[in-house]
């Protein structure tokens, strides 16, 4: 295994760092910013004017919008949209949908179903119809379903790309700990052209890539926290001395280093096995056994590590003037999504059984 990154990886990455550095906004405002930066066209084909790289380079992009806790659509647009998309498109749709994502379009997908993250039965229906299928179904904790061109829908027949503007398509409103856009949807019947209906490996591909986009994100997230973190205790003083200097504080900054350590290479060992897949090698049991171990350790220790930069920050983390809770919330939602520690720790030991 060879975890160096190589000059596409750096090159995504430093574009990312430039833009970061020149614009202030940290939210969707930035959305257009990163569209004049060409960067929503890392991972298309070449064919639509895409740059043709893969899932390194959208890692490198993902961990360092993470790393400034940027909340813009870009994990549900290329984790959750661009990748599984690849290779199950016909032709006629991914000759709308690549173009567009280039232009700025917002791609999602409906992972859950109540009391099913990452849903692997799905209870949604796809009936056919003549040249047509109708999708049935409730989906839940939907990100930027509202904001959407297309959204992934899995059914129990193959995953559905469903026109976001589809009649039958209800959306409502979900809170979530960040304030982002997240929804509820149900489908009535929503019919789609039968060749918009990917079947074989299409939600075991998307299922990979959100686990493998989520993981690239928690790392970024909690590399940001703890560098925030370290500076604080660096520079913040109590009974005339640095919070750093206190046994108490260094080993809780040690327990935070290496927890962002082991979230690093789990999420590093997970996309470079994934990559690997898909480039035509390695073994698919491997990669969902790394993908599975990433997800427990996403559940289970990044709101642990979250609490405890909180804890040193002495509450001034919570203050919203301070850009603490900006990391702590996005981690919630993405523990949320997984489905927290207990059901990530029962999908690890069915593997192991």
């Amino acid at each position: 295994m060879d975890f160096t990154t190589d000059y596409r990886q750096d090159a995504v990455a430093e574009v990312v760092v430039s833009l970061l550095e020149r614009n202030h906004e940290r939210d969707i405002s930035l959305w257009p910013e990163l569209v004049d930066s060409g960067l929503l066209a890392v991972a298309l084909p070449e064919r639509y004017g895409g740059d043709g790289m893969g899932l390194p380079e959208i890692s490198a992009l993902l961990t360092e919008l993470a790393t400034d806790a940027v909340a813009v659509p870009a994990l549900s647009t290329f984790g959750f949209g661009v990748l599984p998309l690849l290779g199950h498109l016909p032709d006629d749709l991914a000759d709308k949908v690549f173009p567009a994502v280039a232009g700025g379009a917002v791609l999602t997908a409906a992972l859950h179903e109540p009391g099913s993250p990452f849903v692997t039965s799905p209870a949604t229906t796809a009936t056919p119809r003549g040249g047509e299928v109708l999708i049935s179904g409730h989906k839940v904790g939907v990100p930027y379903a509202e904001q959407a061109g297309w959204i992934l829908v899995p059914t129990d027949a193959g995953v559905a790309v469903v026109d976001a503007d589809a009649a039958g398509l209800d959306r409502r409103e979900s809170p979530t700990s960040t304030g982002a856009a997240e929804y509820s949807i149900r489908l009535h019947e929503v019919a789609i052209p039968a060749g918009h209906l990917l079947s074989g490996s299409a939600l075991t591909d998307l299922h990979r890539s959100a686990l493998a986009c989520l993981g690239a994100v928690a790392d970024g997230l909690l590399t940001g926290a703890l560098k925030l973190t370290t500076e604080h205790v660096r520079t913040r003083h109590q009974f005339g001395r640095p919070l750093a200097e206190f046994q108490a504080v260094a080993q809780e900054i040690g327990d935070i280093y290496v927890t962002s350590r082991t979230l690093h290479a789990a999420a590093l060992a997970a996309n470079w096995a994934l990559a690997q897949l898909r480039g035509g090698e390695g073994d698919p049991d491997r990669v969902d056994d790394d993908l599975d171990v990433l997800a427990y350790c996403i559940a289970a220790e990044l709101p642990a590590a979250m609490q405890m930069c909180h804890h040193l920050h002495g509450g001034i983390g919570v203050d919203m003037t301070h850009p603490l809770h900006r990391y702590y919330s996005q981690a919630k939602d993405i523990t949320r999504w997984l489905g927290g520690e207990s059901l990530r720790l029962d999908r690890l030991g069915a593997r192991c059984s």
